[in-house]
This record gives structure tokens, sequence and C-alpha cells, in this order.
């Protein structure tokens, strides 16, 4: 399965690798590509959309469905 989520606040490179690290802790991610440019983050896997929503706010910034 494939979702998009929006997470505002990445600014740069490092950034999009933080997000891509956090969402790829949680059960269920087998990957995850975030594009500042785009405000989002396409992740693959099978993991619970509030789950995904949680790791990235906690990384520090602010996701949405």
């Amino acid at each position: 399965m494939s979702e998009t989520i929006t997470v505002e606040g990445m600014t740069c490179g490092h950034c999009e690798q933080t997000v891509e690290e956090a969402l790829e802790d949680v059960d269920g991610v087998t990957s995850a590509s975030a594009d500042r440019e785009t405000e989002s983050v396409t992740v693959e896997g099978n993991a619970d959309t509030t789950e995904l929503i949680s790791a990235v706010d906690e990384a520090g910034y602010e996701a949405s469905a």
C-alpha cells in the first residue's frame, strides 16, 4: 500500500532525511520518500495513518493526512 501525507516545516535535505527516518521506524513501513518542495512524503507499507502522523509530529514537523 502506498500513502501520501502532507508534512509542513521541511526546509532542507536534512529535514527530508529526518522525516524519512522517523517514518521508517514505524512498524509496517517498508520505505518513505519525502519531498520538501511539495511538502509531502510517500510511504510504502501497511502502517496506520495515525501512527505515521504521530511519528512525523514527534520528529518536529507537522503532518496531516
